[in-house]
This record gives C-alpha cells, structure tokens and sequence, in this order.
C-alpha cells in the first residue's frame, strides 16, 4: 500500500562502483548486488567478499575489520563518518563507491 509499482518492499538493487586496485581484483568498475531491504554497509561487504573472495584481503583485517585506509562511500559520504558506521541501511538507489587506499607522489 503506498508502494509505487517496479518497487520491491523485501529487495533491490545497489551498483557498486569499484576504484584503483580493487577493479583488476573484481575484474570491472561497477558491479550489482541484489540487497534485502534494510541491508547495511556491513551486510553490502559481506556479500561483496562472497562473490569476489580475493577482496577480502584488500578490505578486511585479520579481526575481520574494514582497513582504515579502505573507504565506502554511501552517496557520496564515508559511512566510517555515518551515525551507523557500517551498520547504516542503505538508503534504496544509493551510490555506493569503494575505494582502497591510493598513494601518490
């Protein structure tokens, strides 16, 4: 009730658009991921891990914990900064972008 046609209470989707290193190690700039409503960004990267395991080195610590020098981005804004952290929904059509550490010089 109150839902607008095409949209799904129980799912969807989110494109996940992937920088530097991380696309050779998924193989392309953006991905898809079907999501269950009310999904978080920790949720989002462990489904991310699942179909590209060799992520899970570039991402993850040893305790499991996002690198500090690995940055998502929830619509533009670092969700270590969100009130949630990793813990925040995904709010539905979000852009999310990952990106691992860059060096320069």
């Amino acid at each position: 009730m109150g839902e607008r046609p095409g949209n799904s209470s129980s799912s969807g989707t989110v494109e996940v658009k992937f920088f530097a290193t991380l696309q050779r190690v998924v193989g392309a700039k953006t991905a898809v991921f079907e999501l269950a409503a009310g999904a978080t960004v920790r949720q989002l990267l462990d489904e991310m891990i699942r179909r590209y395991p060799l992520l899970k080195p570039e991402l993850l610590d040893d305790a499991g914990n996002l690198y500090s020098h690995v940055h998502i981005f929830v619509n533009g804004r670092d969700a270590a900064f969100l009130a949630d952290g990793l813990e925040n929904v995904i709010p539905p059509a979000a852009t999310i972008g990952v990106f691992p550490a860059v060096a320069g010089g």
